[in-house]
């Protein structure tokens, strides 16, 4: 305990730090107030106030605004799906990928692109938000004064929602967009807490207190999943510059077993509702929609959990595939004079990457399956809905990856200040400023 009132006195006693970590809690104040301002032109006592499917799954990213009719009711999920989009053309597009490779300047080049898709599919998002999640009897004005006020505020929040996270970035701590979606779902924790707690009463705290524990457990698991890397070694040759010598050090390229992160899951989650809406269109006319229908309207039914964890298996592999490139690590470690002891540079060496990651990447698929299915284990388990989300899938994943890239930044100002670190060796482990990348 007294480490920890040292640490943390440590990291207020550095300006600097102080001064982002206040910023970023009033950029999170901010956000979090504005999920509250319900769209102009609606009854908020007349909305249902929750969402199911995927649209529980972006109301939990949102903390409720999306639930709630807030101005910020898409938040940053059209920014999301416009860097994916974007993510996804530079590898098959000639132009985008001659804009990455353009340093600087072509990232710029990227950002605008990526502000304007943003606003298109706000907008399209929103006809849909809109139209599909906002009652009739809760519109209070003409519905086509609604429809256009609410893109143009829809529009305005999602901006203003990426505006916070840059600026999150720039004057705070952490990567401002993680942020604002894992302020999003820590919101939703007290609440799940505290609903469990009342369905169990005081006769049931025994079992309270043995899903703490499980939930700590699979806390440190999918930490330990987040943060496992296979590290390849890598030899830089001496080279003689003006009469020193430089290089000759053998240093480490870390390669994360899990690459992918969240996305495999995002995905799969996005299919998985699929089945269950076409199934809808001849469930009146056949026994066999009906079932698929019900199947996959259940995210607790073994065939709902297979199909999901087969379709995460091969999202990773494909996810993986697109991120990280086997030949351009090999071409920049040849470019700078490493190479793999025993490997030759080039081709062999791009072979060698491309085997590892191979190899780790099935089981790293494998227990993101498992991470990404808990939720309806815990729920089978007796645990309750909201509480059981916490056990696994896409928001656990976003917390533990987004609370770690923070520690990382934290301890970053310590040790450059001379303090001790917020670990007991000073440094966190698997920190990859503690590895070269080529």
């Amino acid at each position: 305990m007294k480490k920890f009132i040292s640490t943390v006195k440590n990291i207020f006693s550095i300006e600097d730090l102080r001064i982002r970590i206040l910023n970023t809690v009033g950029f999170l104040i901010v956000f979090r107030l504005g999920s509250f301002i319900v769209l102009p032109g609606v009854d908020p006592s007349k909305l249902t106030g929750s969402s199911e499917g995927i649209f529980g799954l972006i109301d939990t990213f949102l903390g409720g605004a999306f639930s709630n009719a807030s101005i910020f009711g898409l938040g940053i999920m059209p920014y999301i799906s416009a860097s994916i989009v974007l993510q996804l053309l530079t590898v098959g597009v000639p132009y985008f990928q001659k804009l990455q490779k353009e340093g600087e300047s072509g990232r710029k080049r990227i950002n605008q692109i990526t502000r304007v898709l943003t606003i298109l599919i706000t907008v399209a998002q929103g006809i849909g938000y809109v139209t599909a999640t906002i009652p009739n009897e809760a519109i209070m004005v003409s519905k086509p004064l609604f429809m256009f006020s609410s893109l143009v505020l829809l529009s305005a929040g999602t901006m203003f929602c990426m505006w916070l996270g840059e600026k999150i970035t720039e004057k705070g701590i952490g990567n401002g967009i993680s942020m604002l979606i894992m302020i999003g779902i820590i919101s939703r924790f007290p609440g799940a807490i505290i609903a469990e707690t009342l369905s169990r009463g005081t006769s049931g705290m025994l079992l309270l207190i043995i899903e703490a524990a499980v939930l700590f457990f699979v806390v440190v698991g999918v930490v330990a999943l987040t943060e496992a890397t296979r590290r390849i070694p890598v030899q830089y040759a001496k080279q003689v510059v003006g009469g020193k010598v430089y290089g000759g050090q053998r240093q480490y390229i870390p390669i994360k077993v899990n690459a992918s992160g969240v996305m495999p899951i995002i995905f799969a989650q996005s299919l998985m509702f699929l089945p269950a809406l076409v199934a809808q269109i001849w469930a009146e006319d056949s026994d066999i929609a009906n079932y698929i229908g019900s199947t996959f309207s259940d995210f607790t039914s073994w065939q709902y959990n297979l199909v999901f964890a087969i379709m995460i298996i091969l999202f990773t592999f494909f996810y993986t595939a697109i991120t990280v490139n086997p030949e351009q690590i090999a071409e920049d470690m040849k470019r700078n004079g490493g190479f793999v002891p025993g490997i030759k540079p080039g081709a062999p060496t791009a072979d060698f990457i491309d085997n590892i990651i191979s190899r780790i990447t099935l089981p790293g698929s494998i227990l993101l399956a498992l991470v990404a299915i808990m939720p309806a284990f815990a729920m089978m388990a007796g645990v309750g809905g909201e509480f059981a989300q916490f056990y696994g899938g896409t928001s656990l994943l976003i917390m533990v990856g987004v609370i770690m890239d923070t520690l990382r930044q934290i301890e970053s100002y310590l040790l450059m200040r001379h303090y001790e670190g917020m670990m007991k060796s000073g440094n966190m482990k698997n920190n990859p400023s503690n590895y070269a990348v080529a």
